[in-house]
């Protein structure tokens, strides 16, 4: 009932005008009707559904819409020094949205990747509702949602969208007593309908390693759903059990792909060594195993599962994480066999051209995904009294986030993100993905200097790590270990 307070003291002082007006002084009118016009609005926030926010502090959450910084009309306040090559022949956007196949020679049902997807987002993290809502809206718009390392929970699979089921080194939803991979826990799941691809996650931008989900959070549900105690903090080791070297890493990645029956697998990491990156690759060709996909995240996504110090500054920010795991693909000949996502800050159709241009085949994006949940940036998440209903599981809270409201918002998002990046690639000449490369970017390096990523970073040419690595490359190279990470 504190949420409420301010509202209910504001009705008080209404009904206590109305009746000091009728039996006192008929100027206590002057008082009551903005006070009973303050009422009822309390009221309307309570019974609305557009904003989360205001259904649980009504009258007082409309400060934040009232003080929050307006935006600047005249301009978007982007990276000015960094800019997509127009074209003087621009063509015309294609009528339907392209799509990435996503499934290797070992995959034997690919699937066709949108050019934006939520990125990985557990429950637990956030509440039902939220899930939910992403769920929906993904199936409206025919796009992934990633679950996330919190387990393939009831919410995501009464979204009805596409999933991407993320394993990390908790196994949660497949995991034994002891913490360990349950594998027919892991095949059973894996061959739902709903389960379109499955990834193994290394390692976050904002949370190399292992998260963290407060203990506050841990109610029964996401309790049965993980496989831990209800009430207790959950830790995720800082490393997998099931590999110790590149090796057993690209050979567990195909045991996957064949307990879930031959759908696209693939890992999630924010790159940190150019090394061990490559070991993965040597092992990758030793092998003659490959993952479908490599989802790379950015050292500037953001997470409320990790600790303060990790986010910013451990690991590649994405670009050079993207341009790393793309060159070390293209260089050991493996390129055409394994996609490549993008994540990390991703929010307009731009951000998306920009990645594209810099090696990936598509994005995923969480921030900007929870912006259109409704989420204010309060900074609360791992408090449990997120006041948007969004990373929250107290059920008050979360059930101010309207699901059928949200979803459509979600959808709209993505899709006229989408659209803005087919748009601009059509000003930029390109008839699709396929055709941006490192010369459609450009970045002010100096006051009178303009360069390309193409002149800014080295592109390695198809198999030229393993027909003799460039200098920049070889010792490297030469000192990946297919049998240790070093």
């Amino acid at each position: 009932m504190r949420r409420y307070a301010p509202w209910l003291l504001v009705a008080l002082c209404a009904a206590g005008a109305l009746v000091a007006s009728s039996a006192a002084s008929g100027w206590w009118w002057c008082a009551a009707v903005p006070l009973l016009a303050l009422t009822a609005l309390g009221g309307w926030d309570v019974v609305q559904r557009r904003r989360a926010p205001l259904r649980i502090h009504p009258l007082v959450g409309r400060l934040r819409y009232r003080v929050r910084e307006p935006a600047d009309p005249l301009g978007g306040g982007r990276d000015a020094d960094e800019f997509l090559v127009p074209s003087m022949c621009p063509l015309p956007p294609p009528e339907e949205e392209p799509r990435v196949r996503v499934g290797g020679p070992e995959c034997r049902l690919p699937y066709d990747m949108a050019l934006m997807n939520v990125s990985a987002m557990s429950f637990g993290a956030l509440s039902a509702q939220a899930v939910l809502a992403l769920g929906r809206g993904a199936a409206l718009g025919r796009f992934a949602q990633d679950t996330g390392e919190g387990g393939l929970s009831d919410h995501h699979l009464r979204g009805g969208g596409d999933l991407i089921w993320e394993i990390g080194s908790g196994y949660f939803g497949c995991r034994t007593s002891d913490g360990g991979f349950e594998a027919r826990e892991f095949a059973d799941k894996a061959a739902l309908p709903e389960v379109k691809c499955v990834s193994l996650k290394i390692s976050q931008g904002a949370g190399p390693g292992g998260g963290v989900l407060p203990g506050a959070k841990v109610s029964a549900e996401i309790a049965r759903a993980r496989g831990v105690t209800e009430g207790e903090t959950v830790v995720s080791p800082p490393r997998h059990r099931v590999f110790s070297t590149p090796r057993e890493l690209v050979l567990f990645l195909a045991r996957m792909r064949e307990l879930a029956g031959g759908k696209p697998t693939g890992l999630k990491l924010c790159v940190g060594s150019r090394r061990q990156f490559l070991a993965v690759c040597k092992a990758m060709l030793a092998e003659g195993v490959t993952p479908d996909f490599v989802v790379v995240d950015g050292s500037e996504g953001g997470t409320g599962a990790g600790p303060p110090g990790f986010a910013d500054r451990l690991g590649m920010p994405l670009t050079e994480g993207l341009i790393t795991v793309h060159n070390a693909l293209v260089g050991s000949g493996l390129r055409d066999r394994v996609r490549i996502g993008a994540s990390g800050g991703i929010a307009t159709g731009s951000d998306i051209v920009r990645r594209l241009a810099q090696g990936a085949d598509y994005t995923n994006a969480a921030r900007a995904m929870m912006s259109a949940l409704g989420c204010v940036r309060a900074g609360r998440c791992h408090t449990n009294t997120c006041p948007a209903g969004v990373a929250t599981q107290d059920p008050w809270r979360a059930r101010a986030l309207d699901v059928g409201d949200k979803a459509r918002r979600i959808h709209r998002y993505q899709r006229e993100t989408v659209r803005s990046a087919v748009r601009i690639m059509a000003a930029m000449g390109v008839p699709g993905p396929g055709g941006l490369g490192p010369g459609h970017l450009l970045r002010r390096t100096d006051a009178r200097t303009v360069r390309s990523y193409a002149e800014l970073y080295e592109w390695l040419e198809p198999g030229a790590l393993t027909a003799g690595p460039p200098v920049s490359w070889a010792a490297d190279w030469a000192a990946a270990d297919p049998d240790g990470f070093g």
